[in-house]
């Protein structure tokens, strides 16, 4: 039996687990011509998402373990692949949906995309299309806070490639000597966009490199919800209570491609089999089954895709940006006039 004392987050977390699969399934199918309900096969779609988008089907653990925990006064900088945890952190799927969808009432007025969606309201400061580019931002982020004698802090995801770029190094080493009240989490599925990450990294990886510039990590299993939602319960009171940074390392699995039109050919089948059979989110809900929640895993299901629906299909009728908002959310270098 699996933590018994924990066992009563279960449902919540398998609640914004569904979300963001139902939410992430819905994405994939419209950018490839089709709506899909949660679980089921597309179907045609109104409306299309223009271009592919990065999913994280498969590292849903993740970000609702993480997300459990923060307030909504704390800080969060995501990925390329971060519709996960924008929504673990609070954020509106219609505002979200509206943005794939290019539509004015979208988070960044249609002209961000899916891998810029901010919401500063719910403490989300933004995905970023740059590798490794939302580290710096949230030691600069938690440095500020400091500053403020703030009891907030700052959650900051990234992936196993981002840990051999630079600003993996000076995020973490101005976190150190500043003592910052961040959270670095390696969401680590093991492969770089269509290249397996172990044979471009050297040493041990994510927790190694986190210990030997002062940062204390934690390594868990990050098809396990519960076993992050407790180890980031522990690391995130650390933090917060002023002890410096603190590296959550949990191995995960991507499911789908680099992007959502990306049939993933270069994978080893017998590798993807078993990352399926990993999925954090059946592991979830057969945990619920057991205890014999069936009612609840429907009603939680049912209501994900409702809402997951409602928003794709608003999404596809709402107006797109005005011509003129084009000059607007820019930095001005001239006059600015529309001609």
């Amino acid at each position: 039996m699996e933590r018994p004392d924990r066992m009563t987050d279960l449902p919540e977390l398998y609640r914004t687990m569904v979300r963001i699969r139902a939410f992430e399934n819905a994405a994939e199918a419209a950018s490839q011509g089709g709506v899909t309900a949660f679980g089921q096969e597309a179907t045609e779609a109104p409306a299309r998402v223009r271009g592919p988008i990065h999913l994280s089907t498969g590292q849903e653990a993740v970000a609702a373990g993480v997300c459990a925990h923060l307030r909504r006064s704390d800080l969060l900088t995501s990925t390329h692949r971060g519709h996960g945890h924008t929504l673990a952190k609070g954020a509106d799927p219609l505002r979200m949906m509206c943005e794939l969808f290019g539509r004015a009432s979208g988070y960044n007025g249609g002209k961000g995309g899916s891998m810029h969606i901010a919401d500063f309201d719910v403490g989300m400061l933004g995905a970023n299309g740059v590798v490794a580019a939302g580290m710096p931002i949230a030691a600069g982020a938690a440095h500020s806070l400091k500053l403020q004698g703030s009891d907030a802090i700052v959650a900051c995801f990234f992936g196993d490639g981002a840990i051999n770029r630079g600003p993996f190094l000076e995020a973490l080493n101005w976190a150190v000597v500043y003592t910052l009240p961040v959270l670095f989490v390696c969401e680590d599925n093991r492969i770089s966009a269509t290249t397996q990450s172990g044979p471009m990294t050297g040493g041990a990886g994510a927790s190694a490199r986190a210990e030997a510039l002062g940062v204390p990590a934690l390594q868990v299993d990050g098809s396990d919800v519960l076993a992050v939602s407790e180890a980031a319960q522990e690391l995130v009171r650390a933090v917060r209570s002023g002890s410096g940074p603190r590296l959550l390392h949990a191995l995960t699995d991507r499911l789908r491609g680099h992007v959502s039109v990306d049939p993933a050919a270069y994978r080893d089948p017998e590798d993807v089999a078993a990352a399926v059979a990993r999925d954090g989110l059946a592991r979830a809900r057969a945990l619920l089954l057991a205890q014999g929640r069936d009612a609840e895993v429907e009603q939680i299901e049912r209501a994900a895709d409702a809402e997951i629906q409602a928003a794709l299909h608003a999404a596809a009728d709402a107006p797109v940006p005005a011509r003129q908002s084009a000059y607007t959310d820019v930095q001005d270098t001239g006059a600015g006039v529309w001609t």
